[in-house]
């Protein structure tokens, strides 16, 4: 383990609800398809630095498509060659780096045993390409993760739209596209919405303490209301789907 990941480990309580729920979520998948003590190979599509892999028994390949200037520069979007070298000498169970758009993938069929897409299909234009793709490089018996904004509560228009999201799907048009190419599907919410969720999204530098309390006492509250919500469509911020092959 690298010191940065020794140190995104530690800090993974004060983290995000978002980000501790895909972690775990990832880690129980990784668990039920590891066997004989070996790593899985998981493709993260979008993931940037991965920082939900950090110490997991997984080979990952990274792929994202190159920083253009625009929307994602301003965003801070794909990759760019400063993400590249920082990957390479932050994190130790990066096994590939490949610069793709996923719609145009030509990576051979069933290369890897799971692929993970956190917050990135509602970037993407071509989305039933975007599925089609990675179902494909998956191999029999795998799974795919996938998290996105819960179009169901949150809609992207008026002056509040994100201008780099095409769509927010609502849970019932994210079970029929990932059926379409997946055998079984399960999609719920998660993440309650609200003051204390905004508060969580603040940084945690020490130069600014007043944000870095509300960024903690926010964490600490809002992982507590977001427990029991899988259900619940209305004041949750994403979709959770877990795809089977």
């Amino acid at each position: 383990m690298t010191s940065y990941e020794f140190m995104r480990w530690l800090s993974f309580p004060l983290m995000t609800t978002h980000l501790v729920t895909v972690r775990n979520d990832i880690k129980q998948l990784v668990k039920s398809k590891r066997t004989s003590g070996s790593n899985i190979s998981l493709l993260d599509v979008g993931g940037r630095k991965s920082p939900y892999t950090i110490n997991l028994p997984v080979d990952v390949t990274l792929l994202d498509v190159p920083q253009e200037a625009g929307t994602k520069e301003q965003l801070n979007l794909g990759f760019t060659e400063t993400i590249l070298s920082n990957i390479q000498k932050e994190r130790s169970n990066i096994t590939d780096i490949i610069i793709q758009d996923m719609t145009q993938s030509t990576l051979p069929d069933e290369t890897y045993d799971a692929v993970v897409s956190i917050e990135v299909i509602e970037h993407v234009p071509a989305d039933d390409l975007f599925v089609k793709h990675i179902a494909q490089v998956i191999k029999k018996g795998g799974w795919a993760y996938f998290t996105t904004p819960n179009g169901d509560y949150i809609k992207n228009e008026g002056p509040g739209k994100n201008p780099d999201h095409i769509r927010h799907y609502t849970k019932a048009q994210l079970q029929t596209l990932l059926e379409k190419y997946f055998d079984k599907v399960e999609v719920h919410y998660a993440v309650k919405t609200g003051k204390y969720r905004v508060w969580s999204l603040k940084s945690l530098k020490t130069n600014n303490p007043v944000n870095m309390i509300k960024s903690l006492v926010g964490t600490m509250v809002n992982k507590q209301q977001s427990k029991g919500l899988k259900q619940q469509s209305q004041e949750t911020a994403h979709l959770v789907a877990v795809a089977y092959k």
